[in-house]
């Protein structure tokens, strides 16, 4: 069982120091034609998975060394987007977990932040049609898509002691879309 496997890996761990809760999916419809297995394995897998192991991995981060959180959101998350409900309330749920978690452990030093990226090429953004990713285009004032380096390096920022006094923020890194 998932849960015991986590609470097995987190006793086996003298201290953790970064958490990177980066798993997601979408399934772009409308919600007039969301059906309740889709619902639940996108809640499941971009809002409960993190849930469920920030609360497992948070023993081992309490001994951690300057311990960083960081949640893989959306700016979809934070905007809305036509057929993308059931995605934007699964991210919009992780950046309030980010916030509440932050308040929670920030006496403890533990930081907790999110990352909302706009249109970064990506496994799940190749399969878009051209039409789709000249429409994102047309709204990115910076006038390209983001790559994984982009984020990367928002996340290397984010796990460093660099970002010691930054605690439930929630970073766009989204060239401009969500201005």
């Amino acid at each position: 069982d998932l849960e015991q496997n986590l609470a097995d890996f987190a006793k086996s761990l003298p201290s953790l120091d970064i958490l990177i809760n980066n798993a997601g999916i979408s399934k772009d419809q409308l919600l007039l034609r969301a059906k309740s297995s889709e619902i639940q394995q996108i809640l499941d897998i971009n809002l409960s998975a993190p849930l469920l192991i920030t609360t497992k991995l948070l023993r081992p981060l309490l001994k951690g060394n300057d311990p960083s959180i960081i949640n893989m959101s959306s700016v979809v998350g934070l905007m809305g987007n036509k057929a993308q409900s059931m995605y934007a309330a699964s991210k919009a749920g992780l950046i309030g977990l980010t916030k509440s978690a932050a308040k929670e452990y920030a006496a403890k030093n533990v930081r907790c932040n999110a990352i909302c990226p706009g249109f970064i090429e990506t496994e799940m953004t190749k399969s878009l049609n051209e039409k789709v990713k000249d429409n994102y285009l047309q709204h990115i004032p910076l006038q390209r898509f983001g790559d994984v380096q982009d984020v990367a390096n928002l996340v290397n920022f984010l796990s460093s002691s660099a970002s010691r006094y930054i605690t439930g923020e929630v970073f766009k890194i989204d060239g401009g879309l969500y201005i």
